[in-house]
């Protein structure tokens, strides 16, 4: 039994190296279960709802939210089975998708890199950071997927010479 995604890959793909973008899409999906699941078993929302409360104290209009665990899971697996569902009009190159896709690579990485980072300064790992390098190559896969150019886009180039 073929998986969903190669089922994918050869309704809306011309060209496996066409599929670049769907690939990286599923990639950063998969990455981002993974490190949910890394912050969820390491108690990421503990740490994140007392710096919260913290740093309303000093900012008392400051905008975050702090959430209880069944809240913040059930979004966040929300979200990846989103970009799971998401992921045939990767693989189609759907253009408003592209657009979309920048945005999300850039928070991801900077998700990933936040986790990395913090465990620096705090001298520490943190909850997520055993994740964080995944879900920053899963990041730069999606960006570098989404600057490839597709076939049609090279055949249109070389046809207006």
């Amino acid at each position: 039994m073929q998986c969903l995604a190669s089922k994918i890959l050869l309704l809306h793909s011309k060209s496996p190296g066409e599929a670049h973008q769907g690939w990286a899409w599923l990639t950063l999906a998969l990455a981002l279960a993974l490190h949910i699941t890394d912050e969820a078993l390491h108690d990421f929302l503990t740490g994140y709802n007392a710096t919260v409360l913290a740093m309303r104290e000093k900012i008392a209009f400051l905008p975050l939210p702090t959430f209880s665990f069944e809240v913040w899971l059930s979004g966040l697996i929300f979200a990846v089975l989103l970009l799971l569902l998401l992921s045939p009009f990767a693989f189609s190159r759907a253009r408003w998708l592209t657009r979309l896709s920048y945005p999300l690579g850039i928070l991801m990485l900077a998700n990933g890199l936040q986790h990395l980072v913090g465990s620096l300064y705090f001298g520490k790992l943190l909850p997520g950071a055993y994740s964080s390098p995944l879900l920053i190559a899963a990041s730069i896969y999606l960006l570098w997927a989404i600057r490839q150019p597709n076939r049609n886009q090279r055949n249109i180039a070389l046809n207006k010479d």
